[in-house]
């Protein structure tokens, strides 16, 4: 499995004009429907999982490259405009609580299309651990509010989802991609592009050994846990714990409290691995980092403090427009983008402006 990429970007509240978003629908669905054809459902999977093709993509349709609406409004128009079209590819989810519907769109979708039901529960269990991976595995400030899974016919998938850190007022962006899938928690990244900040990353190799003394916690007796968080609450661990809190940003505090329930019902499972430990219900970001806690300061096993982001944006070009230092990437990607755009079904002027505003994003 591969998590393509990550993009930062400025929260802006608000809608997308009607007039706009009904535009960037027909183009939208115009551009896919010439590079299905031409490339393939499993490349077009592929691009939407590229962070500049898909902010290329976004300016495109007439959207600002700087706003986190990039995502949720991109993201919508595709969906209404794939839904017409008998390309073999479909959306579900969305923003807010069209994310949370997510799980029951795919189901519908895959059976109206036929779907084996083995296919429906791994796109299924797909969406729910990508976005528990981001959530909690990863803590790096930001909380989902956006997820959208594109699949096709044949099962593969591109997932695009969104957080917001509140206090930074900025959106992080997270690509993911069916293609050769392994598992959902050892460095899943392919190419990641956003501001290098500070997290826990409990899906980097650095955390190996954290991860696999946090699944040989849970499928202890629950009392043993019990007896470590108490041990670290005593006066003579203090120094430790304050200075483990002190590497830490502020949205990573320790937790007060452990959902013990939870852990009682991951004893009762025992989880083979931390991906199994990661997919049960209720274990969240609070029980992750209260066990890599117990890792780091009991067994000296601490998790990676390092944001897993690869690459960040340079600033150039036209209006101060950010592109990547991988100009060979970036110059395949736009071509993509640009043949879809050529031998789209839409008007003389529309195709214009689109090629006018790909343009505009692209560096001199």
């Amino acid at each position: 499995m591969k998590r393509a990429g990550v993009a930062s970007l400025p929260l802006h509240p608000g809608k997308a004009p009607r007039w706009l978003f009904g535009r960037m629908v027909s183009l939208a669905g115009a551009i896919a429907e010439v590079m299905v054809h031409e490339y393939g459902r499993e490349r077009f999977l592929r691009v939407l999982s590229d962070p500049f093709w898909f902010q290329a993509f976004s300016c495109v349709l007439g959207f600002d490259w700087h706003s986190s609406g990039t995502t949720t409004v991109t993201c919508g128009a595709l969906k209404e405009a794939l839904k017409p079209l008998d390309l073999g590819i479909y959306v579900a989810g969305g923003k807010g609580k069209a994310s949370r519907r997510t799980l029951e769109e795919i189901e519908s979708i895959g059976r109206e299309k036929g779907l084996k039901e083995r296919k429906i529960n791994k796109l299924q269990y797909s969406s729910r651990i990508s976005a528990k991976v981001d959530n909690a595995a990863l803590q790096d400030g930001y909380n989902l509010y956006h997820h959208v899974i594109v699949f096709s016919e044949e099962g593969k998938w591109a997932i695009i989802q969104q957080g917001m850190n509140e206090k930074t007022t900025y959106a992080r962006r997270y690509h993911w991609l069916s293609d050769k899938i392994k598992n959902f928690v050892e460095e899943p990244h392919d190419a990641i592009i956003g501001y290098k900040g500070e997290a826990m990353d409990m899906t980097s190799r650095e955390s190996r050994e954290a991860r696999k003394i946090s699944v040989d916690l849970v499928n202890d007796d629950p009392k043993h846990i019990k007896r470590d968080w108490s041990l670290l609450k005593k006066p003579s661990w203090q120094t430790t714990l304050d200075g483990w809190k002190a590497k830490q940003i502020v949205h990573l505090e320790m937790p007060r409290t452990i959902n013990w329930n939870a852990l009682k019902k991951v004893y009762e499972f025992q989880p083979r691995n931390y991906e199994e430990l990661l997919a049960i219900k209720g274990i969240g970001s609070s029980t992750v980092r209260a066990l890599a806690f117990i890792s780091d300061l009991i067994y000296g096993s601490p998790p990676s403090w390092k944001d897993p982001v690869k690459y960040s944006f340079a600033v150039g070009g036209k209006d101060g427009v950010p592109y990547p230092v991988d100009k060979k990437a970036m110059d395949e990607a736009t071509s993509i983008l640009k043949k879809g755009i050529d031998e789209a079904k839409i008007g003389k002027k529309e195709k214009l402006y689109a090629i006018k505003r790909l343009k505009k994003f692209l560096p001199e």
